[in-house]
This record gives structure tokens, C-alpha cells and sequence, in this order.
């Protein structure tokens, strides 16, 4: 399977701020490749330097073999980058939005008709086409937008955080349009907020402080959290927690009435901690419990 993006070692400072610290990873042809981090991890920072937006001040990006500071145009040509903040004009319609980046992308007229039929066809929108984009719902905009994004064909797709704030369905309804493009062999690097969307990828990179701290598919990942995940409900949810975290140096979180307990502990352990008896069952754990345990805990990976 061919590589489309190469990084190596990259980094980048805002002043006194690293923002992005020496990372590296590769991402195949066809494949969902997801950041995942907390706010201020340096996830956009690098999507903007995959973008060709941001110079690195060290380390190199490769983008279909071209490298991101020497070939900018050429790999704007080939690429399609969403920000958060992607550039709809709220006052025209949605098909007038996609006519105006085919226009900026300089896709020939002769072919625009058939693509904006087909991109209007594929999200679902040619009902909607006459409808000013400021009209539509928040998942109806983020499909739009996808939609401007791909009306060059691009061979890349870089996302950041494209759902955020988007209803559950609509979440869905936008993975369904990514699993199409994937299969007809467009890769997607995306950020993401959202844990359980995490685990649609097929790798993932987990960034902290501007590292990549831990990386691979996500059951890699999950394997990652040494001995699994103890989980025990509770009264007092974030008072346990909290004892058994400084009680035992193990890693402690809350999931609603339910304690997760990680890393170097065992049952009685947390039974002997929080003094009481406690129903506790044992599993491998999930990407969400990965990435709290990540967060506290240093990987090199």
C-alpha cells in the first residue's frame, strides 16, 4: 500500500510556545488516520502544516511525495483541507457554495454541472440545493462544506474536528459519506473531540503537549492501558475516584455512576481503598479510557 503523507520529525513554535514537537508518522492510501488529543495538543497546528498553510521550523511533511514548504501550490492542487472554521457564505444557496470553490479550484465549466450534481446527489443535498447555506442545520453545513471541499477531487482530505457540535445523527450520517469516499481510495487524516469516533479509525496518533505519545489501530491503543480496566459504580462517583488516584497512584476517572480504575492496582487494592464492598468487574477497556490514561501517563511509542 502507497504512502501519501510522510512526517518526520516536525516542529513548530509560536514564540515561547512549542507548539509541536519533533512528531513523525506515515499515512497509507485509503486509510482514516485520526489525531486525537486534548485542546492545545498541537492537533490543528499540524493539520495546518500538513496543509501547506504553516512552514515546520524543523522536520519535514511529504504530501503524495511532494514536500509541504518547497511544492505548496502543487499539493494545494491535490488536497482538500476543512477547518473548523470552513468558509461558507452564508447568504448563498447551497448549490451557488459549491459552484463558487469549483470556480476556485478552477474546475472547467463543462465539467462542473456533473460534478455539483453528483456531490449534490452523494450528501444528500438536492433538495436542499436552492436553500441559503445560513438556513441550513448544523449537520446539513458540515456535509455542504464537505461537499465545496471535494468538488476538485482530491486524492488527500485533511479534517479538523468536523463534527464538532454536530447532533448524533448527523454525526453519523457524516461517517457514512467518509466510509463512501475511503472506498473509492481517497485517504483522510481528521481530528477529533470525540472518543467514540476515534475508534472508527483505522489508526490513531494520541498527541499531548504537542508529542505524539502513543500510536496505532485502535485496539493497539486499548492494549496500551497495562492490566486492563477495573470499573466499580458509585454513590460518590468523584470522591472515589479522586481516593483511589491518591491512594494508590493509579489512574481514576469518572464514566457517569461508574468508577474506571488504570494502570499498576488490583481489585483488592481498590476495595481496601475506598473501605466499603464494591461490586468490581474487569475489561480490556476502551479508546476513551486509552486517552485518559495516555493524558496522565508518558508513552514513547
Amino acid at each position: 500500500m502507497s504512502t501519501v503523507v510522510r512526517v518526520q520529525g516536525l516542529t513548530k513554535s509560536f514564540k515561547e510556545v512549542q507548539a509541536v514537537k519533533g512528531i513523525s508518522f506515515d499515512v497509507a492510501k485509503g486509510e482514516v488516520f485520526g489525531l486525537v488529543g486534548p485542546d492545545g495538543a498541537g492537533k490543528t497546528t499540524a493539520m495546518r502544516i500538513l496543509a501547506a498553510i504553516l512552514a515546520p521550523d524543523r522536520g519535514s511533511a511529504e504530501i503524495l511525495g511532494m514536500d509541504t514548504t518547497s511544492s505548496r501550490e502543487k499539493i494545494h492542487d491535490r488536497i482538500a483541507y476543512m477547518s473548523q472554521r470552513f468558509g461558507l457564505y452564508q447568504d448563498l444557496t447551497v448549490e451557488e457554495n459549491i459552484r463558487f470553490y469549483a470556480d476556485m479550484y478552477g474546475v472547467e465549466k463543462k465539467q462542473q454541472e456533473s460534478g455539483i450534481k453528483k456531490l449534490l446527489n452523494w450528501s444528500s443535498l438536492t433538495q436542499f440545493r436552492k436553500r441559503p447555506a445560513g438556513k441550513l442545520s448544523g449537520g446539513m453545513k458540515q456535509k455542504l462544506g464537505l461537499a465545496c471541499a471535494l468538488v476538485h477531487t482530491p486524492e488527500l482530505l485533511l479534517l479538523d474536528e468536523p463534527t464538532n457540535g454536530v447532533d448524533p445523527v448527523s454525526r453519523k450520517e457524516f461517517w457514512n459519506l467518509l466510509y463512501k469516499l475511503v472506498d473509492e481510495g481517497l485517504t483522510i487524516i481528521m481530528t477529533t473531540a470525540y472518543l467514540d469516533e476515534a475508534e472508527r479509525c483505522h489508526r490513531l496518533a494520541f498527541m499531548n503537549k504537542g508529542e505524539i505519545t502513543a500510536r496505532g489501530t485502535p485496539g493497539e491503543i486499548v492494549r496500551l492501558i497495562p492490566g486492563g480496566v477495573y470499573k466499580f459504580k458509585s454513590d460518590n462517583p468523584f470522591e472515589e475516584s479522586n481516593l483511589v488516584s491518591s491512594k494508590t497512584g493509579a489512574v481514576s476517572t469518572v464514566f457517569g455512576s461508574q468508577v474506571h480504575v488504570m494502570g499498576d492496582v488490583t481489585e483488592q487494592d481498590i476495595q481496601t481503598t475506598v473501605g466499603r464492598s464494591v461490586q468490581i468487574s474487569k475489561t480490556q477497556g476502551s479508546v476513551e479510557d486509552a486517552f485518559v490514561y495516555l493524558s496522565e501517563t508518558v508513552y514513547d511509542r
